[in-house]
């Protein structure tokens, strides 16, 4: 007698399990700012720490190396340029949750695919959309509105917020150009090891530093720990594997949710709302919003039978 096949053992859709791992991606993404706000460790510390963690759990994988010795050594040095983007983006990322808090960096991440969409074009030659541009006006009085709703000791913080944002943009449009087809995650140990040797460099530099960074405690270091490992290595590599099922828009769209994600964490874990004013989320909420609603001006621009070919073609 034939058994019909149980339910529990029907295989997942490849589509919708790459959908569940990049949110997961996401939500971890979103703990990156929460993990700046529990680490005591400065700005500059913290970076140090995150760059060498990772870069060295890298360097661990065979594959890193292989890669790397057939990537051209004029490669090697955009790459290495891009890294360097990497890291001061970082240092303005941590210096804005510092100065100011989590919910404040996080809001301001939500300016990088504005700022994406502005400069794309002139980076990666890619056709400039006039949608864009409307989409850079109607953040403006987002970001005025945020700024109006949070201390003014928290002002400095937020502008150095808005740099991370910008910064942000410009390493993801030059990595866009500059990937092809090189392995993402052979030039991701090169980035991250050429923003290590940047930070190394400037730290001697810096306001009470020596060359070597402090040493974190206990606690802090197996947060510095989480923030490496599964706040960085870990969504990056399952964020490969999805863009075998997902269009790249969709995993955008997807990514636009981390500063979501961010803030509701740090309004219940950590208690900011009692820092920011009404103002603050009413400016949030506009920029997030102009975010999505470019997301929704693209779809609308794409061929749906195009749409259902990059969902269902493997990179």
């Amino acid at each position: 007698m034939r058994r019909e096949p149980s339910r529990l053992s029907t295989p997942v859709n490849p589509h919708r399990r790459a959908l569940i791992l990049i949110h997961c991606c996401v939500v971890l993404w979103g703990f990156t700012a929460i993990l700046g706000r529990l680490i005591t460790l400065d700005a500059l510390d913290l970076v140090w720490w995150r760059m060498l963690l990772v870069a060295a759990a890298l360097a661990c994988v065979p594959r890193v190396w292989r890669s790397l010795a057939a990537i051209p050594r004029r490669a090697l040095l955009a790459f290495s340029g891009i890294g360097w983007l990497v890291a001061v983006h970082w240092l303005a990322f941590y210096g804005s949750v510092k100065l100011a808090n989590a919910s404040v960096a996080a809001t301001t991440m939500g300016l990088a695919p504005v700022v994406t969409a502005l400069i794309e074009p002139a980076i990666t030659g890619a056709r400039f959309e006039r949608h864009n541009l409307v989409l850079g006006i109607l953040v403006v009085p987002g970001v005025a509105l945020a700024v109006g709703g949070i201390p003014g000791s928290m002002q400095l913080g937020f502008w150095l917020g808005v740099v991370s944002a910008v910064l942000a943009a410009l390493f993801n449009a030059f990595n866009k150009r500059a990937l092809g087809p090189h392995d993402a995650l052979a030039v991701t140990g090169l980035e991250l090891s050429a923003g290590f040797l940047l930070v190394a460099v400037i730290a001697p530099f810096a306001g009470g530093h020596g060359p070597l960074p402090a040493l974190p405690s206990v606690a802090d270091g197996a947060w510095l720990l989480v923030l490496a490992m599964v706040c960085t290595l870990l969504p990056f590599a399952v964020a490969l594997t999805t863009l075998r099922q997902l269009s790249a828009f969709t995993t955008q769209l997807a990514i636009n949710l981390e500063p979501i994600y961010a803030i509701s964490v740090a309004a219940l874990f950590l208690g900011e709302t009692r820092e920011l004013g009404t103002l603050f989320y009413v400016g949030a909420f506009i920029v997030l919003a102009g975010v999505f609603g470019h997301a929704w001006l693209q779809t609308r621009q794409i061929p749906r039978t195009e749409a259902l070919t990059d969902e269902s073609r493997s990179v």
